[in-house]
């Protein structure tokens, strides 16, 4: 009787193991952010000549740079459901042109205008120039900052609450400036929320969050301030 064949094992050539990709962080996103902005500079785009739109240009920067993070670590990619884009790292990622530096946000309540948003923000800001012969664009990203959550709120509202309390300003005087500020919100809870701030002062935010269905986030203070004031990081 044959005997039963058996493969040799030591002849075999076994798959190569797959290689596990470390795991993104908040330190390393910054990182590859500014190694990224720097890249991108030098790229020229024939996709983005002549473009105009800047929400197709925001989208084409965002994706290039999510690919370009899923080459080299393990993180879960924000869905419509998390509502950014790295949700893990409590991170979302804004793109916008320096000629008019702002973006659209959905927002929850009246309190992400005082207490900020609730996440962080990584934001780009791009000057786009086209190349008439060569048909060609490129995104000169200018600067590259990171806003901690703590520093997202509005700062027109963070600061006259702060002033309001610092004059031994009292519940109605907040009531008054809640009102004042067309803040979106009911009597009971602007009832609630001026409790609050008497026992608990909000963080100063530098964004400027502009009341909409789609609150309009506007960057200039944090371009101004990245690297001067804590909680805004100037990355590149």
């Amino acid at each position: 009787m044959p005997l039963p064949i058996r493969p040799n094992l030591g002849a075999m050539i076994l798959p190569k193991q797959k290689l596990e990709k470390p795991t993104l962080t908040v330190e390393l996103l910054q990182s590859e952010a500014a190694s990224f902005a720097v890249a991108e500079s030098a790229h020229a785009e024939p996709l983005l000549f002549g473009v105009t739109d800047g929400k197709a240009v925001g989208t084409y920067l965002e994706h290039k740079f999510r690919a370009y993070l899923q080459t080299k670590f393990d993180f879960i990619v924000g869905s419509s459901a998390s509502g950014i884009d790295f949700p893990e790292l409590g991170v979302d990622m804004k793109v916008t042109s320096i000629k008019q530096p702002q973006s659209s946000c959905p927002f929850k309540s009246a309190r992400q205008k005082i207490h900020g948003l609730g996440y962080s923000l990584l934001v780009f800001v791009y000057d786009k120039t086209d190349d008439e012969k060569r048909r060609k664009a490129r995104l000169n990203i200018l600067h590259t900052i990171f806003v901690t959550k703590e520093r997202t709120g509005d700062f027109q509202t963070t600061t006259g609450i702060r002033r309001i309390l610092e004059n031994a300003g009292n519940k109605d005087d907040l009531l008054a400036f809640f009102e004042e500020r067309n803040l979106p919100i009911d009597a009971i809870e602007a009832n609630t929320l001026a409790n609050e701030l008497l026992a608990q002062p909000p963080e100063i935010g530098y964004l400027t969050i502009s009341n909409a269905l789609q609150w309009r986030l506007q960057y200039g203070r944090v371009i101004e301030q990245a690297g001067v004031v804590s909680g805004i990081l100037r990355v590149q």
